[in-house]
């Protein structure tokens, strides 16, 4: 939840917002990518399930995931494994935890009772059902497409070198492990003088 403030605060500071980002699982929502998109961000960042989707490329992929049952755009429906279609049968609304508005569609399959694979692909007692978040779906497609490029990948091997090493620097190195201050004024001058000395230390290294 913290991405767009931080956005926000970079472009008043500096007028715009950067070119591009980078940035792990944490900050892969809907809400954060809808925003990036909005605001021309080129963006590299990661959602949950990335590398566990990378990992299960390799593998067979489940037939009855929702993710692997054909959607026809032009009729709004999905098909089953057994080619069965599945019609649109209403959207909803729900609000994550930080407001944001998430809208889903439901489809559901027309017969199933007597279905040979029924066992396999559901265990409701009527017909299958499932929700689908279009939006997300696509900005997600779009982040997929950007992560696995030559460029993406490029950036995610720099975020690594760029980030997680100066947590290690702090933490061990500087043995910087809690806060002795309280209260957000006192935190923001404690850790901006962390920042500081980090840098300071970096500084003297080149000269």
């Amino acid at each position: 939840t913290t991405l767009i403030d931080h956005l926000e605060e970079y472009k008043e500071s500096f007028g715009h917002t950067p070119d591009t980002i980078t940035a792990d699982p944490g900050y892969g929502s809907e809400e954060n990518y809808a925003y990036l998109e909005g605001e021309g961000v080129e963006a590299f960042v990661k959602y949950n399930y990335f590398h566990k989707e990378q990992k299960q490329a390799k593998k067979e992929p489940d037939p009855f995931h929702p993710d692997q049952l054909h959607y026809n755009l032009e009729q709004d429906c999905y098909y089953c494994p057994m080619g069965q279609q599945m019609h649109n049968i209403g959207q909803y609304q729900k609000k994550t935890t930080n407001g944001y508005l998430q809208t889903y569609t439901r489809y559901q399959a027309t017969n199933c009772y007597g279905c040979p694979l029924r066992g396999l692909c559901h265990k409701s007692k009527h017909h299958r059902v499932i929700e689908r978040n279009h939006n997300l779906i696509r900005l997600k497609a779009k982040a997929k497409e950007k992560l696995l490029s030559k460029e993406g990948i490029a950036h995610r091997k720099q975020r690594c070198w760029d980030i997680e090493a100066i947590f290690g620097d702090i933490k061990h190195n500087m043995n910087f492990k809690r806060f002795a201050l309280r209260g957000i004024e006192k935190v923001n001058v404690e850790i901006g003088l962390v920042a500081m000395a980090h840098n300071l230390k970096k500084l003297a290294l080149v000269i």
